[in-house]
């Protein structure tokens, strides 16, 4: 099961960025052996292109920023 974050990470990157059930899946799959990171992954295995990926970096460092000045 994934953690709240990741759930909103898998939210962002499907309504925000278009990327598919199927790729979320894949890389999901692939993330539990090689425990890296959902994004990376995503790259890594050529489901998100570049850009993507640095939105993704840029929503999640936006999301951890929120988090830290809630605290």
């Amino acid at each position: 099961m994934s953690s709240p974050s990741q759930q909103q990470l898998i939210h962002y990157l499907q309504t925000d960025l278009g990327v598919s059930e199927k790729a979320i899946d894949l890389a999901l799959r692939l993330q539990q052996p090689l425990q890296g990171s959902l994004h990376i992954l995503l790259w890594q295995y050529g489901l998100i292109n570049i850009e993507q990926l640095g939105k993704a970096i840029e929503w999640l460092m936006t999301e951890r920023g929120e988090t830290t000045s809630k605290e």
